[in-house]
Protein backbone atom coordinates (compact mmCIF):
# COMPACT_ATOMS: atom_id res chain seq x y z
CA UNK A 1 0.00 0.00 0.00
CA UNK A 2 1.24 3.47 -1.15
CA UNK A 3 1.96 6.21 1.62
CA UNK A 4 -0.02 8.62 2.09
CA UNK A 5 0.97 11.93 0.95
CA UNK A 6 1.50 14.66 3.40
CA UNK A 7 -0.53 18.14 2.32
CA UNK A 8 1.37 19.99 4.81
CA UNK A 9 4.89 19.17 3.29
CA UNK A 10 3.87 20.03 -0.06
CA UNK A 11 2.35 23.40 1.42
CA UNK A 12 5.93 23.91 3.17
CA UNK A 13 7.40 23.13 -1.13
CA UNK A 14 5.26 26.95 -1.80
CA UNK A 15 6.69 28.46 1.78
CA UNK A 16 3.51 28.44 3.21
CA UNK A 17 2.56 26.88 6.63
CA UNK A 18 -1.16 26.50 7.45
CA UNK A 19 -3.16 23.19 8.21
CA UNK A 20 -5.51 22.18 5.13
CA UNK A 21 -8.98 21.16 4.54
CA UNK A 22 -11.19 19.35 2.01
CA UNK A 23 -12.67 22.38 -0.58
CA UNK A 24 -15.25 22.40 -3.02
CA UNK A 25 -16.97 19.37 -5.14
CA UNK A 26 -15.09 19.54 -8.26
CA UNK A 27 -15.46 16.27 -10.18
CA UNK A 28 -11.69 16.27 -11.86
CA UNK A 29 -8.71 17.67 -9.39
CA UNK A 30 -8.95 17.31 -5.91
CA UNK A 31 -9.01 20.54 -4.02
CA UNK A 32 -7.98 21.44 -0.43
CA UNK A 33 -7.90 25.16 1.24
CA UNK A 34 -5.79 26.64 4.10
CA UNK A 35 -7.48 27.23 7.73
CA UNK A 36 -6.26 31.06 7.19
CA UNK A 37 -8.22 30.91 4.06
CA UNK A 38 -5.76 32.62 1.89
CA UNK A 39 -4.73 29.64 -0.37
CA UNK A 40 -6.07 26.76 -2.72
CA UNK A 41 -4.24 23.30 -3.17
CA UNK A 42 -5.20 21.77 -5.81
CA UNK A 43 -3.93 18.20 -7.05
CA UNK A 44 -4.17 18.06 -10.77
CA UNK A 45 -5.98 15.00 -12.45
CA UNK A 46 -2.65 13.98 -14.44
CA UNK A 47 -4.85 11.35 -16.27
CA UNK A 48 -7.11 14.06 -17.52
CA UNK A 49 -4.43 16.50 -18.13
CA UNK A 50 -1.27 14.72 -18.98
CA UNK A 51 1.30 17.61 -19.52
CA UNK A 52 1.40 20.28 -16.73
CA UNK A 53 4.08 22.21 -17.92
CA UNK A 54 1.71 22.98 -20.71
CA UNK A 55 -1.35 23.03 -18.98
CA UNK A 56 -0.11 25.66 -16.08
CA UNK A 57 1.84 27.64 -19.27
CA UNK A 58 -1.64 27.90 -20.91
CA UNK A 59 -2.98 29.30 -17.27
CA UNK A 60 -0.10 31.80 -15.99
CA UNK A 61 0.07 33.03 -19.43
CA UNK A 62 -3.87 33.93 -19.96
CA UNK A 63 -3.93 35.65 -16.33
CA UNK A 64 -1.01 37.42 -16.69
CA UNK A 65 -2.98 38.76 -19.97
CA UNK A 66 -5.57 39.19 -17.96
CA UNK A 67 -4.12 41.26 -14.89
CA UNK A 68 -2.65 44.10 -17.22
CA UNK A 69 -5.83 44.68 -18.25
CA UNK A 70 -7.38 44.82 -15.40
CA UNK A 71 -4.34 47.25 -13.82
CA UNK A 72 -5.08 49.21 -16.68
CA UNK A 73 -8.60 49.67 -16.17
CA UNK A 74 -7.75 50.78 -12.16
CA UNK A 75 -9.36 46.81 -11.13
CA UNK A 76 -7.57 44.97 -8.46
CA UNK A 77 -6.13 42.47 -10.39
CA UNK A 78 -5.65 40.09 -7.48
CA UNK A 79 -9.81 40.23 -7.60
CA UNK A 80 -10.31 40.02 -10.97
CA UNK A 81 -8.30 36.74 -12.37
CA UNK A 82 -6.42 33.76 -10.42
CA UNK A 83 -3.03 34.09 -9.21
CA UNK A 84 -0.68 31.18 -9.10
CA UNK A 85 1.25 30.58 -6.42
CA UNK A 86 5.52 29.55 -7.26
CA UNK A 87 7.30 27.16 -5.34
CA UNK A 88 10.49 27.74 -3.27
CA UNK A 89 12.24 26.64 -6.78
CA UNK A 90 10.57 29.34 -8.59
CA UNK A 91 7.80 26.96 -9.97
CA UNK A 92 4.01 27.08 -11.08
CA UNK A 93 3.76 23.28 -9.49
CA UNK A 94 4.86 20.75 -7.22
CA UNK A 95 5.46 17.23 -8.39
CA UNK A 96 5.96 14.17 -5.91
CA UNK A 97 7.13 10.64 -5.92
CA UNK A 98 3.61 9.23 -6.81
CA UNK A 99 3.91 11.29 -10.00
CA UNK A 100 0.94 13.63 -8.06
CA UNK A 101 1.26 17.32 -9.21
CA UNK A 102 0.01 20.07 -6.69
CA UNK A 103 -0.02 23.57 -7.50
CA UNK A 104 -1.58 26.40 -5.12
CA UNK A 105 -3.71 29.82 -5.99
CA UNK A 106 -4.43 32.72 -4.03
CA UNK A 107 -8.00 32.60 -2.34
CA UNK A 108 -10.03 35.61 -3.24
CA UNK A 109 -11.58 36.36 -0.45
CA UNK A 110 -15.36 38.21 -0.31
CA UNK A 111 -16.36 35.84 -3.02
CA UNK A 112 -19.23 33.33 -3.38
CA UNK A 113 -20.10 30.80 -6.29
CA UNK A 114 -23.36 30.15 -7.67
CA UNK A 115 -23.93 26.20 -8.42
CA UNK A 116 -27.08 26.83 -10.42
CA UNK A 117 -29.01 29.99 -11.77
CA UNK A 118 -31.77 30.28 -10.20
CA UNK A 119 -33.23 33.61 -12.01
CA UNK A 120 -32.95 36.05 -14.73
CA UNK A 121 -29.94 37.77 -12.89
CA UNK A 122 -27.95 35.15 -12.16
CA UNK A 123 -27.51 34.30 -15.70
CA UNK A 124 -27.05 37.88 -16.41
CA UNK A 125 -24.22 38.55 -14.43
CA UNK A 126 -22.96 34.50 -15.57
CA UNK A 127 -23.01 36.23 -19.01
CA UNK A 128 -21.13 39.50 -18.06
CA UNK A 129 -18.40 37.62 -16.26
CA UNK A 130 -17.78 35.04 -19.13
CA UNK A 131 -18.36 37.99 -21.87
CA UNK A 132 -15.77 39.85 -19.88
CA UNK A 133 -13.13 36.55 -20.02
CA UNK A 134 -14.01 36.85 -24.09
CA UNK A 135 -13.26 40.43 -24.30
CA UNK A 136 -10.09 40.60 -22.06
CA UNK A 137 -8.68 38.41 -24.40
CA UNK A 138 -9.75 38.72 -28.00
CA UNK A 139 -6.11 40.20 -28.53
CA UNK A 140 -4.41 36.69 -26.82
CA UNK A 141 -1.99 34.86 -28.96
CA UNK A 142 -4.11 32.27 -29.53
CA UNK A 143 -1.31 30.33 -31.63
CA UNK A 144 0.44 30.02 -28.16
CA UNK A 145 -1.64 27.85 -26.39
CA UNK A 146 -1.38 23.94 -25.74
CA UNK A 147 -4.53 21.81 -26.51
CA UNK A 148 -4.86 20.03 -23.02
CA UNK A 149 -7.18 17.83 -24.50
CA UNK A 150 -6.84 17.92 -28.07
CA UNK A 151 -10.09 17.85 -30.23
CA UNK A 152 -12.13 18.73 -26.93
CA UNK A 153 -15.18 20.28 -29.13
CA UNK A 154 -14.58 18.90 -32.07
CA UNK A 155 -18.14 17.89 -32.68
CA UNK A 156 -17.11 16.09 -36.16
CA UNK A 157 -14.91 13.71 -34.25
CA UNK A 158 -17.32 12.88 -31.83
CA UNK A 159 -19.94 11.79 -34.07
CA UNK A 160 -17.56 9.55 -35.59
CA UNK A 161 -16.74 8.05 -32.43
CA UNK A 162 -20.22 7.21 -32.01
CA UNK A 163 -20.52 5.74 -35.10
CA UNK A 164 -17.76 3.42 -34.20
CA UNK A 165 -19.45 3.05 -31.01
CA UNK A 166 -22.06 1.67 -33.00
CA UNK A 167 -20.05 -0.13 -35.54
CA UNK A 168 -18.38 -2.15 -32.68
CA UNK A 169 -21.12 -3.27 -30.57
CA UNK A 170 -18.98 -3.77 -27.64
CA UNK A 171 -21.83 -4.60 -24.99
CA UNK A 172 -24.78 -5.43 -26.88
CA UNK A 173 -26.34 -3.02 -25.71
CA UNK A 174 -27.58 -0.91 -29.24
CA UNK A 175 -30.81 -2.92 -29.42
CA UNK A 176 -31.85 -1.13 -26.51
CA UNK A 177 -31.22 2.25 -28.07
CA UNK A 178 -32.39 2.66 -31.66
CA UNK A 179 -34.34 5.61 -31.60
CA UNK A 180 -31.69 7.20 -29.69
CA UNK A 181 -29.07 6.44 -32.43
CA UNK A 182 -31.36 7.09 -35.06
CA UNK A 183 -31.83 10.78 -33.29
CA UNK A 184 -28.27 11.33 -32.81
CA UNK A 185 -27.55 10.35 -36.38
CA UNK A 186 -30.18 12.58 -38.46
CA UNK A 187 -28.55 15.28 -37.10
CA UNK A 188 -25.13 14.55 -37.98
CA UNK A 189 -24.57 17.53 -40.37
CA UNK A 190 -24.88 20.09 -37.61
CA UNK A 191 -21.35 18.70 -36.38
CA UNK A 192 -19.38 20.67 -38.96
CA UNK A 193 -20.99 23.95 -39.48
CA UNK A 194 -18.18 25.39 -36.86
CA UNK A 195 -15.38 23.43 -37.37
CA UNK A 196 -15.34 24.08 -41.06
CA UNK A 197 -15.98 27.76 -39.61
CA UNK A 198 -12.74 27.25 -37.98
CA UNK A 199 -11.18 25.70 -40.65
CA UNK A 200 -12.28 28.27 -43.31
CA UNK A 201 -11.73 31.64 -41.21
CA UNK A 202 -15.56 32.46 -41.43
CA UNK A 203 -15.31 31.51 -37.48
CA UNK A 204 -12.49 33.29 -35.53
CA UNK A 205 -9.83 31.23 -33.37
CA UNK A 206 -10.18 32.46 -29.88
CA UNK A 207 -9.18 32.10 -26.58
CA UNK A 208 -12.00 29.48 -25.08
CA UNK A 209 -12.53 27.77 -21.17
CA UNK A 210 -14.38 25.48 -22.68
CA UNK A 211 -16.42 24.56 -18.98
CA UNK A 212 -18.45 27.33 -18.63
CA UNK A 213 -20.33 26.62 -16.18
CA UNK A 214 -22.34 29.32 -13.82
CA UNK A 215 -19.93 27.71 -10.89
CA UNK A 216 -17.02 28.45 -12.85
CA UNK A 217 -17.25 32.42 -11.86
CA UNK A 218 -16.57 33.84 -8.56
CA UNK A 219 -19.24 36.30 -7.77
CA UNK A 220 -18.32 39.60 -4.98
CA UNK A 221 -20.45 38.47 -2.11
CA UNK A 222 -21.48 41.78 -1.59
CA UNK A 223 -22.43 43.25 -4.90
CA UNK A 224 -22.78 39.48 -6.74
CA UNK A 225 -21.07 41.40 -9.42
CA UNK A 226 -18.93 38.84 -11.68
CA UNK A 227 -15.12 38.82 -10.07
CA UNK A 228 -13.49 36.56 -11.85
CA UNK A 229 -13.93 33.27 -14.05
CA UNK A 230 -12.10 29.91 -12.58
CA UNK A 231 -11.34 26.86 -13.50
CA UNK A 232 -9.15 27.57 -16.43
CA UNK A 233 -7.74 23.69 -16.68
CA UNK A 234 -9.23 23.75 -20.08
CA UNK A 235 -8.44 26.67 -21.15
CA UNK A 236 -7.38 26.41 -25.38
CA UNK A 237 -7.81 27.92 -28.54
CA UNK A 238 -11.65 26.98 -30.27
CA UNK A 239 -14.38 29.04 -30.66
CA UNK A 240 -16.20 31.53 -29.06
CA UNK A 241 -19.83 29.42 -30.07
CA UNK A 242 -17.86 26.56 -27.52
CA UNK A 243 -18.14 28.65 -24.60
CA UNK A 244 -21.27 30.18 -25.20
CA UNK A 245 -23.38 26.96 -26.42
CA UNK A 246 -21.86 25.31 -23.19
CA UNK A 247 -23.08 27.91 -21.20
CA UNK A 248 -26.76 27.68 -22.47
CA UNK A 249 -26.37 23.51 -22.22
CA UNK A 250 -26.18 23.44 -18.61
CA UNK A 251 -27.61 27.36 -17.74
CA UNK A 252 -30.64 27.77 -19.50
CA UNK A 253 -31.88 23.78 -19.02
CA UNK A 254 -35.07 23.31 -17.05
CA UNK A 255 -33.39 20.59 -14.86
CA UNK A 256 -29.92 18.44 -14.12
CA UNK A 257 -28.75 16.53 -16.79
CA UNK A 258 -29.72 13.00 -15.72
CA UNK A 259 -33.10 13.96 -14.86
CA UNK A 260 -35.36 11.39 -16.02
CA UNK A 261 -38.54 12.30 -16.46
CA UNK A 262 -38.43 14.04 -19.55
CA UNK A 263 -41.46 16.31 -18.66
CA UNK A 264 -39.25 18.51 -16.54
CA UNK A 265 -36.42 19.30 -18.81
CA UNK A 266 -36.99 21.99 -21.40
CA UNK A 267 -34.63 24.84 -22.76
CA UNK A 268 -35.68 28.16 -21.24
CA UNK A 269 -35.24 31.32 -23.66
CA UNK A 270 -35.78 33.62 -20.42
CA UNK A 271 -32.41 32.57 -18.97
CA UNK A 272 -31.34 32.32 -22.59
CA UNK A 273 -31.56 35.94 -23.17
CA UNK A 274 -30.60 37.14 -19.78
CA UNK A 275 -27.21 35.18 -20.15
CA UNK A 276 -26.89 36.69 -23.89
CA UNK A 277 -27.48 40.27 -23.07
CA UNK A 278 -24.72 40.18 -20.43
CA UNK A 279 -22.14 38.44 -22.85
CA UNK A 280 -22.89 40.80 -25.73
CA UNK A 281 -22.24 43.70 -23.23
CA UNK A 282 -19.03 42.94 -22.90
CA UNK A 283 -17.90 41.35 -26.57
CA UNK A 284 -19.85 44.39 -28.34
CA UNK A 285 -18.44 45.43 -31.47
CA UNK A 286 -15.26 42.11 -31.03
CA UNK A 287 -17.82 39.48 -31.85
CA UNK A 288 -18.18 39.21 -35.30
CA UNK A 289 -21.77 39.00 -37.68
CA UNK A 290 -21.35 35.23 -38.45
CA UNK A 291 -20.35 34.49 -34.47
CA UNK A 292 -23.57 36.40 -33.58
CA UNK A 293 -26.05 34.43 -36.13
CA UNK A 294 -24.51 31.13 -34.88
CA UNK A 295 -24.68 32.16 -31.25
CA UNK A 296 -28.65 30.35 -30.64
CA UNK A 297 -27.35 27.52 -32.85
CA UNK A 298 -24.42 27.01 -30.71
CA UNK A 299 -26.68 26.10 -27.64
CA UNK A 300 -28.28 23.41 -29.39
CA UNK A 301 -24.98 22.18 -31.08
CA UNK A 302 -23.16 21.65 -27.80
CA UNK A 303 -25.98 20.22 -26.07
CA UNK A 304 -25.97 17.37 -28.77
CA UNK A 305 -22.55 17.05 -28.53
CA UNK A 306 -22.85 16.17 -24.88
CA UNK A 307 -25.69 14.02 -25.89
CA UNK A 308 -23.70 12.08 -28.24
CA UNK A 309 -20.78 11.74 -25.71
CA UNK A 310 -23.22 10.48 -23.43
CA UNK A 311 -24.79 7.53 -25.69
CA UNK A 312 -21.05 6.53 -27.06
CA UNK A 313 -20.40 6.01 -23.46
CA UNK A 314 -23.51 3.99 -22.72
CA UNK A 315 -22.13 1.63 -25.65
CA UNK A 316 -18.53 1.35 -24.98
CA UNK A 317 -19.93 0.50 -21.64
CA UNK A 318 -18.94 3.28 -19.65
CA UNK A 319 -15.73 3.65 -19.99
CA UNK A 320 -15.24 7.32 -19.44
CA UNK A 321 -18.04 9.34 -17.43
CA UNK A 322 -18.80 8.03 -13.73
CA UNK A 323 -22.35 6.30 -13.43
CA UNK A 324 -24.11 6.70 -9.73
CA UNK A 325 -26.71 4.04 -10.93
CA UNK A 326 -27.86 1.77 -14.28
CA UNK A 327 -27.84 3.56 -17.47
CA UNK A 328 -26.91 6.63 -15.84
CA UNK A 329 -25.33 7.59 -19.45
CA UNK A 330 -29.01 6.49 -21.26
CA UNK A 331 -30.73 8.81 -19.04
CA UNK A 332 -28.23 11.29 -19.36
CA UNK A 333 -28.48 10.79 -23.27
CA UNK A 334 -32.01 11.01 -23.23
CA UNK A 335 -32.01 14.21 -21.10
CA UNK A 336 -29.85 16.32 -23.72
CA UNK A 337 -31.97 14.81 -26.95
CA UNK A 338 -34.70 16.25 -25.38
CA UNK A 339 -33.20 19.47 -24.71
CA UNK A 340 -32.17 19.33 -28.18
CA UNK A 341 -35.64 18.92 -29.74
CA UNK A 342 -36.84 21.82 -27.39
CA UNK A 343 -33.78 23.77 -28.67
CA UNK A 344 -34.83 23.33 -32.24
CA UNK A 345 -38.45 23.85 -31.78
CA UNK A 346 -37.75 27.33 -30.27
CA UNK A 347 -34.64 28.19 -32.75
CA UNK A 348 -36.46 30.79 -34.50
CA UNK A 349 -36.95 33.04 -30.57
CA UNK A 350 -33.54 32.17 -30.21
CA UNK A 351 -32.79 33.77 -32.99
CA UNK A 352 -34.68 36.74 -32.51
CA UNK A 353 -33.42 37.65 -29.56
CA UNK A 354 -29.92 38.02 -30.66
CA UNK A 355 -31.35 40.03 -33.47
CA UNK A 356 -33.63 42.28 -30.90
CA UNK A 357 -30.09 42.56 -28.31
Amino acid sequence: MSKPIDLNSILNEFILESEISVYGNGHINDTYITNTKNYILQRINTGIFKNPDELMQNIENVTNHIRLKMKALGRDEDRSTLTVVKTRKGESYVKCDDDHVYRVYKFINGSETIEKAENDVHMYNAGKGFGEFQQMLTDYPVDTLFDTIPNFHNTVKRVEALETAIKENRTGRLIFVKDEVEFALSRAKDASVIVEGIEDGSIPLRVTHNDTKINNILFDDKTHEPLCVIDLDTVMQGSLLYDFGDAMRIGASSAAEDEEDLSKVWFDEKLFEAFAKGFLEFMGEDITPREKELLGFSAKLLTYECGIRFLTDYLNGDTYFKIHKPAHNLIRARNQFKLVKDIEDKMDKLNKIIENL
